[in-house]
């Protein structure tokens, strides 16, 4: 008789849990095949490996063999119905589960916590950012792609439930486990990121598991190590805790973790685990809230449930209040025997059996395992560290960083030529990647000392600090409070400076300032990863905006959803290659032809950059500072950059006294210098000379009049060991030029013949002559003037004439090892002759920078003046400038700038648009911008070195190949 009653009622569970109109969340499109399946596995099991279905075990990759021995045997002997894996690597993980599903009659139901990712559990994967930093993105679509990708990581790992999305309301700051594991205190914002992390992650074909029910945010115990007490009553709980999963179940949540806490208001006997509690399971969870999926316990060794009964009691409790599965029990084969005793003695009914176990089995049927392939092994520790994994993850930091306090508007950062910054740095942790990162904005200073008076001190010399507070970021669970020495140092600071504070860490840190009235910025960053403290450097700057909001309050100062949003002020970020339309694949492509250059002894190193809509994709260096040196290139190293000065120094200074009116593009050299009156060159326009359409001589070896006509040496007619007043332009170390000489210059240039024809010659004399108008007008040094109008503004502090005054030659890379001038190598000093008999600043030659300083000032002009928050140029000046007058005249040339080829080979690729402009230089440095394709690309390099005489990288197109790659790297 009880075989019939057994039939009938098997039926009848299938028919409910199967029914078309279910809200089954197990129940797949094809719920015929899924039926069959199910009830065919179902009438094939003993009653033993019925129940052997209900456990999902631990299972470790890294585990010795004794342990994996216990756990085939649990296999073996039960048919237990799945794993949870814990600690280990993936590949180890991956040969583990093709083993133990291959022992198993039914493919096991496969499980993990990859709340941020697999890296939550596994060495060797993608950790994608915490809950509370996701709580902080305005935009859930973001955290619904986050839900997508660790879902497909889950999947090629064949791990078919993620017991993930927390959905605990984190309303106490002071919980010690959940913390940083939840999407905030606001239980709308914690629904809405929890459902959209749930969908991204079911359409990647992984089950979803809301935990900690009926809520976890409110307490302050941990539940792995006693058991937390929830004291709200009823309504509070139905209001706010059971918020989330009302709606999730509404959207086809497909499991739930049931916690192990003492809810006096829901489960009356004292100190009961509400995991135990049939009133809590399933009169509220299944009949109040309807829930049809599975019901997993947490894990039953920890101490929330381990301490309430003997071993295996807490098994059959945990059924019997109406779980699913029971996970991690302390031993698998005594709760299997008291459940089976109960079940024959009547306390559980062949209906409740099966409706568990058949969930269990709809649920492999959901995710495939009736069709179960094992794991492949190749390519997979790249499948699950892939480039859209990184693209996404800056995205997502981009849009939760939170600026929380802006006095006077201080952030973004402008007016860059009224700060002197300092950086210090707080906390246990690595801040490296921030301090790099800001460096590459303006000049920054680390300072550091053992004492509050010692770092007082040293920061006499600057007006405004930038605090970064940096904890370890290993965990969510890591310390992250202010220890009293930097709640101190942080209030004394800001006393007597402008402070900006960035806390790499969850917000609850803040709440223990001292006071923040003295500090005039305060940035939640959630995160000390690199990219976070990356992301955060750029947001200070103004290259991307601040949107971020707070997903929890910070006592009663900031409270919920509070975010003060700033727009990016356009200067140049920091970014992936595909997020502006480039791919990464085919831009490394560069590097092999820079290292053909290097290897091929076309120069001994270069510095490589390429931007695209504003954001630097590509910036390596390559080879050394000489070929038989030990240093190599970095990317703050500078170099001699020549004739770029003409465009980088001179050009942007003529532009501007255009732009003001000082002079027009018609203006005459007679009409603006008192000497050219009269000469041959009275009436050549500015125009025509910036075109290189004026006949001027292109070049005049002024260094050689000044050689000793017998030795070919630096005659003493000219030049001393000692500077004195007579002899006081520097060319070298302890090698003075007589005083007078540049002015003997001007006149050798003055009194030069013109070229007979006119038509394109390019030349240095332009350069020249306009040095010395422009000095003349504003009774300045050019390099004061465009040190002053641009370099500092823009925060190009590593762009300067004359390196070797402020910097080390360790991080200067030489150029020529100089035997027919100087004889001696050049290093620190110009190279450029002309250059070096002005005191080393040219109008033509004389700078030295570096690839992040030229792209900010090509930068500058690609967006039409406009850089960092300032109009330093008008967009019509940048468009007069950027204009070949002459192209019918066969020259391609702008004002200043050099254009695309008019036809067969020129300075570019031959696949720029007409509209782009740039230079290049003798040292081997190039640099182009594209308006229409918003390319910024520069190329430094020393290839002079030890000697000019042969330009390989111009004979090799080095430079223009380079070109062509990245555009065809361009994919929109």
């Amino acid at each position: 008789m009880r075989q019939i009653v057994s039939i009938l009622t098997t039926l009848f569970i299938t028919a409910t849990l199967f029914a078309q109109d279910s809200t089954n969340p197990l129940l797949t499109p094809d719920g015929h095949a899924q039926q069959r399946w199910v009830d065919s596995i179902y009438n094939s099991m003993s009653l033993k490996e019925k129940i052997g279905q209900l456990y999902m075990v631990q299972v470790m990759s890294n585990q010795d063999e004794a342990t994996k021995k216990k756990i085939v045997d649990l296999i073996k002997e039960y048919q237990i119905g799945g794993v949870i894996y814990s600690l280990g690597g993936p590949v180890r993980q991956a040969k583990l589960d093709n083993e133990l599903q291959a022992l198993s009659k039914v493919p096991l139901l496969v499980g993990m916590d990859a709340e941020w990712g697999l890296s939550m559990r596994l060495d060797s994967t993608y950790a994608f950012p915490w809950n509370m930093t996701l709580g902080a993105i305005k935009d859930n679509k973001l955290v619904e792609q986050a839900g997508r990708q660790i879902g497909e990581h889950c999947k090629r790992l064949g791990v078919h439930f993620n017991f993930a999305p927390v959905v605990d309301i984190n309303t106490n700051p002071k919980n010690p486990i959940i913390g940083n594991r939840s999407f905030g205190e606001d239980r709308d914002n914690v629904t809405e990121k929890a459902s959209a992390f749930m969908k991204g992650m079911q359409s990647a074909g992984v089950l979803a598991n809301a935990k900690h029910f009926p809520g976890h945010g409110d307490t302050d115990q941990d539940s792995h190590k006693t058991l937390p007490t929830v004291s709200f009553d009823e309504k509070r709980i139905d209001s706010i805790e059971l918020y989330p999963y009302k709606k999730l179940i509404k959207e086809g949540l497909s499991s739930v973790m049931v916690a192990h806490l003492n809810v006096p208001s829901l489960e009356p006997r004292e100190g009961y685990p509400s995991s135990l509690s049939e009133h809590i399971v399933t009169d509220i969870l299944k009949e109040k809230l309807q829930f049809q999926g599975l019901t997993f316990t947490d894990a039953l060794t920890m101490k929330g449930a381990a301490n309430f009964s003997e071993t295996g009691d807490i098994d059959l409790a945990a059924f019997k209040a109406g779980n699913d599965v029971m996970l991690m029990s302390e031993d698998v084969g005594i709760g299997v025997s008291k459940i089976a005793e109960a079940y024959y003695a009547g306390e559980i009914s062949e209906e409740r059996l099966a409706y568990s176990v058949k969930k269990v089995l709809m649920a492999k049927f959901k995710v495939g395992l009736n069709k179960y392939k094992p794991i492949v092994l190749k390519h997979l520790i790249e499948d699950l560290n892939r480039l859209k994994d990184d693209l996404l993850y800056e995205e997502l930091l981009e849009n939760a960083i939170t600026i929380v306090q802006n006095e006077r508007d201080l952030l973004p950062i402008q007016q860059l030529e009224t700060r002197t910054i300092a950086y210090v740095g707080l906390g246990d942790d690595d801040g490296k990647p921030f301090f790099n990162e800001l460096k590459k904005y303006t000049k920054v200073h680390q300072i550091e000392a053992p004492t509050l008076d010692g770092l007082t001190a040293k920061l006499q010399d600057y007006n405004t600090v930038i605090i970064g507070f940096h904890r370890s970021n290993a965990n969510p669970w890591k310390g992250y409070e202010f220890t009293e020495d930097e709640l101190q140092w942080i209030d004394n600071i800001s006393k007597s400076h402008t402070v900006i504070l960035d806390a790499f860490v969850k917000p609850y840190a803040l709440t223990s300032l001292k006071s923040i009235t003295n500090i005039e910025s305060i940035i939640v960053s959630y995160q000390n990863s690199e990219i976070a403290q990356q992301k955060s450097a750029q947001l200070i700057f103004g290259a991307i905006d601040a949107v971020g909001v707070l997903p929890v309050s910070i006592g009663q100062t900031f409270p919920v959803g509070h975010g003060i949003h700033r727009h990016a002020i356009k200067r140049l970020g920091y970014t992936i290659p595909e997020r502006v339309g480039v791919d990464s694949e085919k831009l490394n492509k560069i590097d092999s032809l820079a290292n053909k250059a290097i290897k091929g002894k076309m120069t001994p190193g270069i510095q490589l950059l390429v931007a695209r809509r504003g954001k630097i994709i590509y910036n390596k260096n390559f080879g050394k500072h000489t070929y038989e040196g030990k240093e190599k290139v970095a990317w703050d190293d500078i170099y001699d950059v020549a004739s770029l000065t003409k465009i980088l120094a001179t050009l942007p200074l003529v532009m501007e006294m255009e732009q003001e009116g000082i002079i027009s593009l018609d203006s005459k050299l007679g009409e603006l210098m008192p000497e050219y009156k009269g000469s041959n060159k009275e009436d050549v326009t500015i125009k025509q000379m910036l075109s290189h359409y004026a006949r001027l001589s292109p070049w005049e070896p002024f260094y050689y009049h000044t050689l000793d006509s017998e030795s070919g040496r630096p005659s003493d007619t000219y030049y001393r060991k000692v500077r004195s007043k007579e002899f006081d332009v520097e060319v070298a170390k302890n090698m003075y030029l007589r005083s007078d000489y540049p002015d003997s210059i001007q006149k050798i240039i003055r009194e030069s013949e013109l070229l007979p024809k006119l038509k394109y010659r390019y030349s240095d004399f332009p350069y020249y002559i306009l040095k010395k108008f422009i000095e003349t007008y504003y009774d300045r040094t050019l390099e004061q003037l465009v040190q002053s109008h641009f370099y500092e503004p823009l925060g190009a502090n590593y762009t300067l004439y004359n390196p070797y005054h402020k910097i080390s030659n360790k991080k200067i890379v030489p150029t020529e090892v100089d035997n027919y001038y100087r004889y001696r190598e050049v290093h620190g000093y110009v190279h450029d002759m002309g250059a070096a008999m002005q005191n080393g600043i040219g109008g033509h030659a004389g700078i030295f920078s570096n690839a992040n300083d030229v792209a900010k000032i090509m930068q500058m002009y690609l967006q039409k003046g406009y850089y960092g928050g300032k109009q330093f140029l008008l967009p019509e000046t940048v468009d007069r400038f950027n204009t070949s007058y002459y192209s019918s005249k066969d020259n391609r040339r702008g004002v200043g700038f050099d254009k695309p080829q008019l036809s067969g080979d020129g300075p570019t690729c031959g696949c720029v648009s007409f509209s782009s402009f740039g230079h290049s230089g003798f040292t081997g440095t190039y640099a182009w911008a594209d308006p229409e394709k918003e390319i910024v690309y520069v190329f430094l390099a020393n290839r002079t070195y030890p000697n000019a005489d042969h330009n390989l990288l111009l004979k090799e197109n080095i430079r223009t190949d380079i070109q062509s790659l990245i555009y065809q790297a361009i994919i929109d």
